[in-house]
């Protein structure tokens, strides 16, 4: 055993001299100041994209670097795409342009070259998600020439419908797009929940049927197979070999939360119909029981044993980007849901003291302090809960028919028929190109600017 040696007095000074200032530089939140909120959001934002280098000269843009997987990166641009419409802060504008058009591949529907071998229905989702809020909050449109927000949205949407497979379990999405991956037999409930989410929204967004039929389906299938339970528990899969006849039982927040904004979206579509107020309802009572502690969001299944690996270090951006949005759609439910995005709110702030600045946030939020966890579902999960408290005060999602301005290609992505009905499609007239509109030079800028700004 080494003897023990006092600290001494200069090592116990500049120690302290250190945690000072790291308690200097942690995120204050006070959430009936909106400009506190913005604040907050700004720092937790300006970390998270400290972490992208598509951006850089000879980089791929889209792409997060290792160990992150590409679903991730769709999942960070659609939370920087909220980010503008909550704070106006149109900082990374440039670089969530290009990197969404960058991945959006030779057919527009975000199947690119690069991660088509190994892309899942979920995968396609995140970044078809993105593009679909981006439509919504009225993001910056592309080019002319460059594929567009809504049409893209469309795009996935169709391409998953001609998925829906009937040889095992009656219908629903395979996790994996092609038979050579593995997870190719698994139906699990995120990939099939993303479609019920990207349905609802696009059935409100164009008031096109088809798409709400689609959402319908996907519900009753869920519910069916056992996905769903009777206390509104959304497992996380099933094995089609087995015929769907044996379910993996983990829950995981973002099931519940993709199910909790399409049940929204539906009640929105449908003009306040009582068996979705029920099903809302039903979800919200789920949620409260399973994956909240003390009214804070949390990872239940592996955030108390710490095994949190790095995809699910993010699920709890989109249950709290999910709940914002099912305010929006049905605001009875901001009575039971808003005070979850309050607390959850503070604590993920108070966890932000971590890293060189003093300002890298946490996983676990329960606990009151940083926890020594870092990275961009992190920093993505603390911005999305912070973030969605400004839903007072931002103007509301827009649709074609109330301001929405993003052009819509329904038969994007497909030319057959996709399931019940047709999309009632017209031909596709021009052709898009695919590429990155944004000169690298600008985004550098950007960039440096907000690295500028978390400095001063």
């Amino acid at each position: 055993m080494k003897p023990f040696r006092r600290r001494s007095t200069g090592s116990s000074l500049m120690l302290a001299l250190l945690l000072c200032i790291q308690q200097s530089q942690a995120i204050t939140l006070d959430l009936q100041n909106t400009d506190s909120i913005k604040s907050a959001a700004k720092i937790v934002a300006n970390d998270m994209v400290s972490y992208y280098t598509g951006y850089r000269p000879g980089d791929v843009p889209g792409n997060l670097p290792a160990p992150y997987y590409w679903w991730e990166a769709g999942a960070m641009f659609g939370a920087l795409i909220d980010y503008w419409y909550f704070t106006g802060d149109d900082s990374y504008n440039a670089i969530t342009t290009q990197a969404m058009l960058h991945q959006v591949g030779p057919d527009k529907d975000f199947m690119p070259p690069n991660q088509t071998k190994t892309e899942g229905n979920d995968d396609q989702s995140f970044w078809g998600m993105a593009a679909l809020s981006a439509a919504e909050n009225n993001f910056p449109n592309p080019p002319q020439d460059e594929p567009q927000w809504l049409a893209l949205a469309q795009a996935v949407f169709n391409t998953q419908a001609a998925r829906w497979d009937t040889t095992s379990c009656a219908g629903g999405l395979k996790w994996q797009i092609f038979s050579f991956n593995g997870g190719y037999n698994y139906k699990n409930t995120i990939s099939n929940g993303c479609f019920f989410n990207m349905g609802s929204r696009l059935a409100v967004y164009t008031k096109n049927q088809t798409y709400a039929d689609w959402a319908d389906r996907m519900w009753d299938w869920c519910s069916a197979i056992g996905l769903r339970d009777d206390q509104y528990f959304f497992y996380d899969g099933s094995d089609d070999l087995l015929n769907c006849t044996k379910l993996d039982h983990l829950q995981w927040t973002y099931n519940a939360g993709t199910f909790l904004v399409g049940a929204a979206n539906m009640y929105n579509y449908t003009n306040g119909s009582p068996v979705w107020e029920s099903r809302l309802n039903g979800i919200i009572s789920g949620i409260n029981k399973i994956f909240l502690k003390n009214n804070i969001i949390y990872e239940q299944a592996c955030e108390p044993v710490g095994t949190c690996n790095i995809d699910q270090r993010s699920f709890k951006a989109y249950l709290a980007r999910w709940i914002a949005a099912a305010i929006v759609r049905a605001p009875f439910t901001y009575d039971r849901l808003k005070p979850i995005l309050e607390t959850s709110a503070q604590a993920a702030a108070a966890s932000c003291t971590g890293g060189v600045n003093g300002t890298s946030c946490g996983l676990r939020w329960t606990t009151g302090s940083f926890d020594g966890s870092t990275g961009v579902g992190e920093q993505m999960s603390a911005l999305e809960v912070i973030q969605s408290n400004l839903i007072t005060v931002s103007a509301g999602p827009v649709t074609e028919g109330s301001g929405g301005t993003s052009k819509g290609n329904p038969s994007a992505g497909t030319t057959s028929d996709i399931g019940p009905g047709d999309l009632h499609a017209q031909p596709v007239t021009t052709a898009d190109r695919v590429g990155a509109a944004i000169l690298t030079v600008l985004i550098c800028l950007v960039v440096m600017g907000g690295a500028w700004w978390i400095m001063v």
